[in-house]
């Protein structure tokens, strides 16, 4: 094979999944097997693969009522007392719940000889995983801004309010932080710990891809359609991109990017602008 043709195989998704097939090695001990399926089972149960359910059921129950989903509202980081201080108190917990989520997955991988470095997590050349961040951040964001205004204008998804919080000091900071627990958590679990489990498992590299990308477009499916199709998509573009580079900084960073414009950027324009 020539060089020239290397790299195309290597950007391909071929390349990908021939990348991601090499780097771990499938478990053939049936006592193994069964321990890592229980595993992965039970992590889904507590962490996002319940999230997916619940998003479905609330789905359902925006379908029953009269009004379209285009007149309803999701909102997200909602305020959960009137008490300044105790609403501080729920959304800092909130934000520890998505540390813990993201920390579980490490743990388990470690305890089974994979640590943060085998998922991605290094600091290798850190300005170009910088950049990566950036790029993966503009070309989910700008398409997926699109995508939601045509979901809502064709009636197939809910009014998204980024933000239900009240007006506060820490209400810029909350955000900040629940953007980056829900960037570590999501990316740590469903695209690093998820694609390792599964590749221990022998599913097969597009079966891995597409069931993950499955699993964060179910837990959007409270917003409707379109959050579910644009997150689809998007768990499609990172994990493929996590398969062929297996670096997962960027893809937290792009996750964590798109949630802080999306809920500080809510937050501030919403009462100017009668589009969002």
């Amino acid at each position: 094979m020539t060089t020239r043709g290397a790299v195309r195989d290597a950007l391909s998704i071929r390349g990908a999944f021939a990348r991601y097939a090499a780097r771990f090695d499938v478990a053939t001990e049936p006592r193994t097997r069964r321990l890592l399926v229980w595993e992965v089972v039970i992590v889904l149960a507590v962490t996002f693969g319940l999230s997916g359910l619940y998003s479905v059921l609330d789905l359902v129950s925006a379908l029953l009522v009269p009004e379209s989903l285009a007149d309803q509202t999701a909102t997200l980081n909602a305020a959960r007392s009137t008490h300044a201080w105790l609403d501080l108190a729920y959304q800092l917990l909130g934000v520890l719940r998505l540390v813990a989520w993201a920390a579980l997955p490490l743990v388990l991988l470690a305890h089974s000889g994979v640590g943060p470095r085998a998922v991605g997590l290094v600091r290798a050349r850190a300005g170009r995983q910088v950049a990566w961040g950036l790029a993966l951040a503009a070309v989910i964001g700008i398409p997926g801004l699109a995508l939601y205004l045509g979901a809502v204008a064709a009636g197939v998804n809910l009014q998204v309010a980024a933000s239900g919080l009240t007006e506060t000091w820490w209400r810029p900071v909350v955000l900040t932080l629940a953007a980056a627990g829900n960037g570590a958590a999501e990316e740590v679990l469903v695209v690093g710990y998820l694609l390792v489990r599964l590749r221990q498992l022998g599913v097969p590299p597009a079966v891995a891809l597409v069931g993950t990308a499955l699993l964060r477009g179910s837990y959007h499916l409270y917003q409707g359609f379109g959050g579910g199709l644009g997150n689809l998509l998007m768990g499609l573009v990172f994990a493929l991109w996590w398969m062929r580079t297996r670096r997962l900084w960027p893809l937290i960073l792009a996750h964590t990017l798109l949630d802080v414009v999306a809920f500080v950027g809510y937050a501030l324009l919403a009462p100017h602008v009668s589009w969002l």
